[in-house]
């Protein structure tokens, strides 16, 4: 009867000790297990900005709390090197860049350490942006440099896609979706992440049955729909227009084209962007194999990375004779739809005055 009375008591002080140590931990992100109970730290003045931490491979706790208390994320080393002891982390801290909240908790600081959730970018890459756009972005995040991207896109990938295309360039192939990205990335791993998201989104679930055309070629054709359409409900009737003109071998006139091929000159870059607005007659005549103006059928190779809606809409589009598309200028982004020149004249004239 002792001996249980003991062992009730030893596990009431074992259960105290634990609610104890767990009451200091979560609510006194800031106290110090220290040899003087009674001494304590002023609490830190945080700029309430984010304080980015690298934890190199194989770092230890007292290394790792050091650099965490004097960068202000704790408030002692010792206290973050006893909260790993006390987790039993020790063993299982992770290598990697890690941003921290000011006044987060030291036990959340260890416990993110432990696994492994480093400082991500949430990195949206919006419908109808050429490559060297998709590296500015990456850029601007932070990720990755714009020619580290750039540069890593000549690199060799395995997502089984790629053995279907005869296309030199990926240009097309980078997904438009929102992605999250580790600070500095490896960039063969960014470019991959994109490439397996085109594989997961489209190669393996569009239908591609019932077209006369390759994966190449429904690709280009997507992205000059996605550059076209400003009223997303308008694309399976863009495609349809670029279709018919395919079918009867009339040449794409497509602007988004054009401006495509006047981007490849550094001066009209650095005047007008990647996507020249005002087209001029001397642009519509330029010598460029991207200029369906002047040469029949598609270009090369896509102008830029269309989404899964504009993909879908080649894929399966509207069943019209159209065979022509001016603006409104309503500002709705619509267009007026014509099967024959005459009546296309007739648009023009009534939409852009």
């Amino acid at each position: 009867m002792i001996y249980r009375i003991v062992g009730a008591i030893v596990a009431a002080l074992a259960v105290a000790l634990t609610v104890g140590l767990a009451w200091f931990v979560a609510q006194t992100p800031g106290s110090v297990f220290s040899d003087e109970s009674e001494h304590t730290i002023a609490p830190f003045e945080s700029s309430g900005s984010m304080t980015l931490i690298t934890v190199k491979p194989g770092e230890s706790a007292k290394s790792i709390g050091t650099t965490l208390q004097q960068r202000g994320v704790v408030r002692s080393a010792k206290l973050f090197e006893v909260l790993v002891g006390v987790t039993g982390s020790q063993n299982s801290l992770q290598a990697g860049d890690y941003e921290f909240d000011p006044g987060l908790p030291a036990i959340e600081v260890v416990k993110r350490i432990a696994e492994g959730k480093t400082a991500s970018r949430d990195v949206l890459i919006p419908e109808g942006r050429r490559l060297e756009e998709v590296g500015e972005l990456l850029e601007k995040a932070d990720v990755i440099g714009k020619q580290d991207f750039l540069a890593a896109l000549k690199a060799h990938y395995d997502e089984p896609f790629l053995q279907q295309t005869r296309l030199t360039s990926l240009e097309g192939f980078v997904f438009p979706a929102t992605y999250s990205f580790n600070r500095k990335e490896k960039p063969e791993d960014v470019v991959d992440a994109m490439l397996r998201a085109f594989q997961q989104q489209v190669a393996d679930k569009v239908q591609f049955e019932g077209q006369n055309l390759t994966l190449d070629q429904v690709i280009t054709l997507a992205s000059i729909v996605e550059r076209e359409a400003e009223n997303p409900a308008e694309r399976p009737l863009i495609a349809s227009v670029y279709l018919n003109r395919l079918r009867l071998g009339i040449a794409l006139q497509a602007d988004p084209t054009v401006q495509y091929a006047v981007a490849e000159s550094a001066a009209s870059i650095a005047s007008y962007g990647y996507w020249k607005k005002e087209l001029t007659l001397d642009d519509l005549k330029l010598v460029s194999p991207y200029n369906t103006y002047v040469n029949p059928g598609l270009p090369p190779g896509p102008i830029a990375n269309p989404g899964l809606a504009s993909i879908q809409a080649v894929v399966r589009p509207a069943s019209t004779n159209f065979l022509f598309f001016v603006a409104k200028n309503d500002g709705t982004g619509s267009h007026a739809f014509a099967e024959t020149l005459e009546e296309h004249l007739r648009n023009v004239e009534k939409y852009q005055q």
